[in-house]
């Protein structure tokens, strides 16, 4: 795509790559990109329009400031020819200098970041280097289009004039996302909810979990519309009972979860995958739902404290009907539990597949139909391509979610309400990994409160036959079960001021932190959970840096200036008051 240009480019960028002995994926993984998108930038098939992107790979590979600034040169021709490609401008500016870091050119000759900076803060045109590259930068940091170049300049624009006026087709000139340095947010202090770390229960015992959580979801534990109401007539309460009584006596909040319509309601309907016989069509005679729904605020008015309205409206698996239907269904239980129990809060029907262009368009097509109005709540199904993937992965999907109900005009709160069908055929992972999976799993949805994510429900408690267990029915927490429980000890009483990763705010590319302030009687402090999303890293404790605690409840002493190594299993770092 940019001839020799991207090849000198993706030649030293594949260099790199092999030095580092990282594979495509762990790079894409440390990078925030997927493994064929860095494996296209070494392979010289793409160039990215900034060269943020270049310098993530390379800061991943563990380059030099040397290797920093050649990869920018041979970036800079590449991206310039690629113009004067598609412009039918001249190729007047010569290639950059090739070579290894002995050399190249002296640092005063050099075009790096900081002599570019010098040069405009002292009202100065960049100028060219000693390799014969002309300062380009100038139009990637400030998105202008004209050339400040003195004398050089005068003869390109006029040969640039002179094509333009003859050429038939004209190819627009790249523009450079901004660049912006900074955490990803930065909100008023708001207290961690507790309700944050949540679990879906997938046990018909009524037992609650043993370790420390903030909310309970029940699905997959007896309680399906079939499962509740066998007959049209017949409501058979006794699971429901025992969840909410178990609920009840550990004080935790229980959303319902509406789904899995009896086969008597729609006996042609498309079976849900499931043994009890529910389908999953909306039922023939939406009054049946209203009886239901009924029915079951009636009993538990007061007690169930949030209502799921279906458990998957966007995957035909769960619900083969219209968005129409799905959301006539929704207003109508609305109007029912508003009526009956006005405090409850309503979450809209849970909506997953956002990996998928199906799921994404059925999102939209519900938000359209303004299916959110009648909800107080979105709920959304948030999970990682596959269970190797880092949680962090999972943003994505929060985003994609985010920009539906930006387009449509709506800002509801969300939820992360389950996870994807294929989990049960997953391999589990191995202890460590479960363990930090599990935290990071709650740490993301920390990460994304300003996209309005308030709870993470994790999937599931009671069951082991999933990637990550945290505890089965009648047996002890795992080690990744007590890990969440001691990050849920850290910000009981924190307040959340901000989160960001990487080079943006000044730390190694693969690490990620949230800032809290933590306010107990007699002690208001500032600490910091950071973890990286692949691999390890070098950071350096803070001017006011007291401790550092661990997930097995270790604290260690450290003084400002003293080296923390940062890895994959998230750490608290304590500031003095």
């Amino acid at each position: 795509m940019g001839g020799a240009s991207a090849e000198g480019l993706a030649e030293l960028l594949s260099e790199l790559k092999q030095r580092s002995g990282r594979s495509y994926e762990a790079l894409g993984r440390r990078t925030g990109m997927s493994r064929s998108t860095v494996h296209r930038y070494c392979r010289g098939e793409i160039v990215p329009d900034n060269y943020g992107t270049i310098e993530r790979i390379a800061r991943a590979c563990g380059v030099s400031k040397a290797e920093l600034d050649e990869l920018y040169r041979r970036w800079t021709y590449a991206i310039a020819s690629q113009e004067h490609v598609g412009t039918g401008t001249p190729k007047s500016v010569p290639p950059p200098h090739i070579g290894t870091a002995e050399n190249a050119p002296p640092p005063d000759q050099q075009v790096t970041r900081e002599n570019l900076l010098d040069q405009e803060a002292a009202g100065r045109a960049p100028e060219p280097s000693a390799s014969g590259v002309i300062s380009w930068r100038s139009k990637y940091i400030h998105g202008r289009y004209g050339f400040t170049f003195l004398g050089v300049a005068l003869v390109i624009l006029c040969v640039f004039v002179l094509t333009a006026s003859t050429s038939p087709a004209r190819q627009p000139s790249r523009q450079t996302p901004q660049w912006v340095n900074g955490p990803s947010w930065t909100l008023p202090e708001a207290p961690v909810p507790r309700t944050l770390f949540g679990v879906t229960l997938n046990s018909a015992t009524g037992a609650m979990p043993t370790f420390r959580v903030g909310a309970v979801r029940l699905w997959d534990g007896g309680t399906r519309w079939a499962e509740i109401q066998p007959e049209r007539a017949v409501f058979d309460w006794s699971v429901l009972d025992r969840h909410i009584d178990g609920a009840e006596k550990a004080g935790l909040p229980v959303l319902f979860v509406a789904g899995g319509t009896p086969a008597w309601a729609s006996p042609a309907g498309p079976p849900a995958p499931y043994s009890d016989g529910s389908r999953a069509a909306p039922p023939d005679d939406l009054n049946d739902w209203d009886t239901f729904v009924r029915a079951v605020v009636k009993r538990y008015r007061g007690r169930i404290q949030a209502y799921e309205l279906w458990v998957l409206g966007n995957d035909r698996r769960f619900y083969a009907g219209s968005m129409e239907t799905l959301a006539e269904m929704t207003r109508r239980a609305s109007r029912i539990i508003r009526a009956a129990d006005p405090k409850a809060t309503l979450v809209c029907p849970g909506m997953g597949q956002l990996w998928t262009d199906e799921g994404r368009q059925m999102l939209q097509r519900f938000a359209a139909l303004g299916g959110y109005g009648y909800c107080d709540v979105a709920g959304i199904k948030l999970y990682q391509r596959s269970p190797t993937d880092p949680p962090e992965s999972m943003l994505e999907l929060v985003t994609t979610a985010d920009r539906a109900f930006h387009q449509t005009g709506i800002h509801p709160r969300v939820w992360n309400t389950g996870t994807t069908y294929s989990i049960l055929l997953q391999g589990p992972l191995d202890e460590t990994t479960a363990r930090n999976y599990a935290v990071r799993f709650f740490l993301t949805g920390l990460y994304a409160r300003n996209l309005n994510l308030e709870r993470m429900y994790f999937y599931n408690w009671g069951g082991t036959k999933i990637p990550i267990v945290l505890q089965a029915v009648g047996g002890v927490p795992t080690r990744a079960a007590l890990a969440v429980e001691q990050l849920q000890r850290w910000l009981v009483h924190a307040g959340s001021r901000s989160c960001g990763h990487g080079m943006a705010i000044n730390l190694p590319e693969n690490v990620w932190q949230c800032e809290v302030t933590v306010t107990k009687p007699g002690d208001r402090h500032e600490a910091t959970i950071r973890w990286t999303i692949d691999g390890t890293a070098e950071t350096t404790a803070g001017p006011r840096v007291r401790a550092v605690r661990r997930l097995d409840g270790t604290t260690e002493a450290i003084q400002p200036g003293d080296a923390i190594t940062v890895t994959e299993e998230p750490i608290l770092i304590e500031s003095r008051p």
